[in-house]
């Protein structure tokens, strides 16, 4: 998985395409454009600043990702979830992350740990804040840090493509019930890694893989 960037100096150096592209990436991601909302590329390229030529380029990778679909007269939007894409997305996950997770426990060094904890540590506090948004940057980044440690490139880059498709989703249920009712199963994984348990480690985030996805189609179906 892609780390988050939103900094200026994470996006130093990098051509200006690529920055578009991470700077829509992230909005779709952490739910900054919400699903069914409409954007225009003239609405996109004057919110940036930046040239069309950029923001086609961006939005021709996320349209690729399954993050974002065109609906004619150059309007393009999230894709909005329904029970039959939640179901799809929980069974790919679950193929997928716990793996990671396992294999991330048999190489997670004593620092690494103490990384992911430290972002666990920031969760928590956006948690009792009500801070949405940076609740889903450490949540993704949480994840993201423990699967770069499985050294599996193709099977992050499918999970990368997973969160952007339901990542908008989660924002919308953030809204609905806050931050304080988003248990997870991080505590779990932390202390799986520090016993080396790969067994373990799999098994909670799969646990924490259900858990999340539940919640978004519980929050989802209130607008059924």
């Amino acid at each position: 998985m892609q780390q988050t960037t939103g900094t200026a100096a994470g996006n130093a150096g990098l051509p200006t395409h690529e920055v578009v592209y991470r700077q829509l990436r992230d909005q779709v991601l952490f739910g900054e454009l919400e699903p069914g909302q409409p954007v225009t590329i003239q609405g996109l390229t004057d919110a940036l600043g930046v040239g069309m030529t950029p923001v086609r380029e961006a939005l021709r990778r996320l349209t690729a990702e399954g993050a974002l679909a065109f609906m004619g007269n150059r309007r393009i939007a999230v894709p909005e979830l329904d029970r039959h894409a939640i179901d799809q997305l929980c069974i790919a996950r679950r193929a997928l992350e716990p793996e990671l997770a396992r294999s991330a426990a048999k190489v997670a060094t004593p620092e690494d740990i103490a990384g992911l904890a430290d972002t666990d540590s920031r969760l928590d506090a956006a948690i009792k804040r009500g801070d949405v948004r940076r609740y889903l940057v450490e949540n993704h980044r949480f994840h993201a840090g423990l699967y770069a440690l499985a050294g599996a490139p193709i099977l992050m880059e499918m999970v990368d493509r997973l969160w952007l498709r339901f990542g908008p989703s989660l924002r919308v249920v953030c809204g609905q019930v806050g931050t304080r009712n988003l248990p997870d199963r991080h505590k779990d994984v932390l202390d799986a890694l520090r016993l080396g348990d790969a067994r373990a480690a799999a098994e909670a985030m799969e646990a924490d893989v259900v858990q999340g996805m539940d919640q978004i189609r519980q929050g989802l179906s209130r607008f059924d």
